[in-house]
């Protein structure tokens, strides 16, 4: 075991069983502990965010109001106030609530716009993609984020990628089209909807890269990040309801007064809040590649509750596409893995951010 392994044990220890680490009559219980706590996040991760895809798709496929854009920046706005909230509370009870203080800053607003404009086409393709394939499809729909990162990395970056990497990448590729073809043949295929998820796959590889740049003006900080990138898309978001009709609708809803319909549209925002910090939470708990895998797994789980749910019935060869991009996925996250072993040694925090990378552009997403 190298140092890194065992500073992040003891943090670990210590944090679980709240005495020293060092203490040999206190590791059985550390452990069974540890166990338990690492159990409880992946659960409560896969609960947040299953519950959010589907919460996220009932609010998207409203008939009466076909008003993407602005359910998003509805989200937007909820994860802004969520902020404010969650600083006055740390304020409140600094002992059990820790969130830095987040201040607007037009300098910093301006540094971060260029994430924004990215992340603002994340969300509202990803948002438009579930609305036309839904839940069952999203995976496929969704599953070229990994491929678009190697792209991307390559042509803006410079960076090129292994002949395994590349082939995991391959597989991706055939899962995603043996897909389209079997939605296709069933009748099922939205165009519009692929076409999303296309687009929501290469923002989501530009949003990790991007990331990377825009993290210095925030202090390196993620949820000061998410609050200075929510802001601008709140207001950016404003110009684009107004073009494309949408304030129009929203006026005209029939359910506009009706306080279970704002619940649920304010339930969505704060599963969208929550979700970065389960994220984050998994990650402390695990690894970077386990939270991968957890992440390849729920999407398995979520395609399943879909196909249930709605009574579907799924030739074998959609579920081969769905398990081809899954198992895709999952070696690429594998291959890199070792890949970063073998390379010269980096910062912990560093390489815990580029195993981050290929894999976490699924969760946060959304």
């Amino acid at each position: 075991m190298n140092r890194t392994q065992l500073k992040r044990s003891s943090i670990l220890r210590m944090a679980l069983a709240g005495s020293d680490a060092s203490d040999p009559d206190d590791s059985g219980e550390t452990f069974l502990l540890r166990a338990v706590r690492i159990a409880a996040v992946v659960v409560l991760y896969w609960f947040v965010s299953i519950t959010m895809v589907f919460l996220n798709s009932y609010l998207l496929d409203n008939q009466d109001l076909d008003a993407p854009l602005f359910v998003t920046f509805f989200q937007c706005a909820v994860t802004v106030g969520l902020c404010w909230i969650m600083q006055l509370l740390s304020r409140m009870c600094p002992r059990l609530i820790d969130f830095p203080v987040v201040r607007f800053d037009v300098k910093t607003s301006r540094e971060v716009l260029p994430l924004s404009v990215v992340f603002i086409g994340m969300i509202t393709f990803n948002n438009l993609c579930l609305k036309y394939v839904g839940v069952a499809f999203y995976t496929v729909g969704r599953s070229l984020s990994t491929v678009f990162n190697v792209l991307l990395s390559y042509l803006i970056l410079r960076q090129t990628t292994s002949l395994r990497a590349l082939m995991c990448c391959g597989i991706i590729l055939g899962g995603f089209w043996l897909g389209v073809d079997q939605e296709g043949t069933t009748g099922s295929l939205s165009w519009s909807g692929v076409f999303f998820g296309v687009l929501a796959s290469a923002c989501v590889s530009l949003n990790a890269i991007y990331t990377k740049k825009v993290m210095p003006a925030v202090d390196g900080n993620i949820w000061k990040l998410s609050y200075y990138n929510n802001i601008n898309a709140c207001v950016l978001f404003l110009p684009l309801i107004l073009v494309f009709g949408e304030l129009g609708r929203v006026a005209t809803f029939s359910r506009l007064t009706d306080l279970s319909f704002w619940s649920m549209m304010t339930l969505g925002g704060v599963f969208g809040f929550a979700i970065g910090y389960v994220t984050g939470l998994q990650i402390k708990y695990t690894s970077p590649l386990t939270h991968n895998v957890s992440g390849t797994a729920k999407a398995c789980a979520q395609t399943v509750i879909a196909v249930v749910y709605n009574s579907s019935s799924k030739s074998l060869l959609w579920w081969t596409s769905n398990m081809m991009v899954l198992g895709g996925s999952s070696a690429y996250t594998w291959v890199k893995s070792l890949e970063m072993q073998r390379s010269p040694r980096k910062d912990p925090q560093d390489l815990a951010k580029e195993k981050l990378l290929p894999g976490e552009k699924d969760s946060l997403g959304v």
